[in-house]
């Protein structure tokens, strides 16, 4: 009789486990290394958007480093979510090495297209164009025009940006110092193709 109850539970564990982790398509999976990583809800840009502006509006906060990737080919071809999870790492490393953190890395989108920033503790700021159909944004600041993607995350806000931008954005609007970190950084973007690094933020 306990063996027959026994069997009994353990199938149901079983039944119920199989449908958390299958039955529900848009429930993330999650490894270790990625828990403590940005969180993103998707590694693909146009996956997980927020719909209307007043989605990305308020103050945000550096939380984590971030990547993804363009389209779902181009993260199959680099290696799937394995390889965001190491940007992710290697990521994490570079920003503690250039300092990065919540109280000196934030953005605040505001009613009117304007936007006030800082990265490194180095304040800007300046006028944004959101796209809510693909989570394009423009960054038009008094020095450079950086054009990245925002998309939802399990904790807030991912930002990213290619190579290129994103070492503008570190290098002439955060006037970091540190340029093996800042190359590295770049680096990690030009790995792959259609790859995006950045900032997780939340509020």
């Amino acid at each position: 009789m306990k063996k027959s109850i026994f069997a009994l539970f353990a199938a149901t564990a079983l039944l119920l486990s199989s449908c958390m982790t299958t039955g529900m398509g848009t429930t993330p999976t999650t490894n270790s290394t990625g828990n403590v990583l940005g969180s993103v809800l998707g590694a693909v840009l146009s996956n997980v958007l927020f719909g209307g502006q007043s989605g990305i509006l308020g103050s945000w906060f550096y939380n984590a480093p971030s990547a993804a990737f363009t389209t779902q080919k181009t993260l199959t071809n680099a290696g799937g979510n394995t390889t965001v999870a190491n940007m992710n790492s290697s990521l994490a490393s570079n920003y503690n090495a250039i300092g990065i953190n919540r109280s000196n890395t934030s953005f605040s989108f505001l009613n009117g297209n304007t936007f006030t920033a800082k990265v490194n503790g180095i304040p800007f700021n300046g006028t944004y164009v959101y796209n809510p159909q693909n989570g394009g944004i423009t960054l038009k600041t008094s020095t450079e025009t950086l054009k990245g993607n925002v998309m939802r995350t399990q904790n807030g806000m991912g930002l990213m940006f290619d190579a290129n931008q994103m070492v503008n954005l570190l290098q002439k609007e955060g006037k970091v110092s540190n340029p093996d970190a800042v190359q590295a950084v770049s680096n990690l973007a030009k790995s792959a193709n259609g790859a995006r690094v950045g900032f997780e933020l939340t509020k």
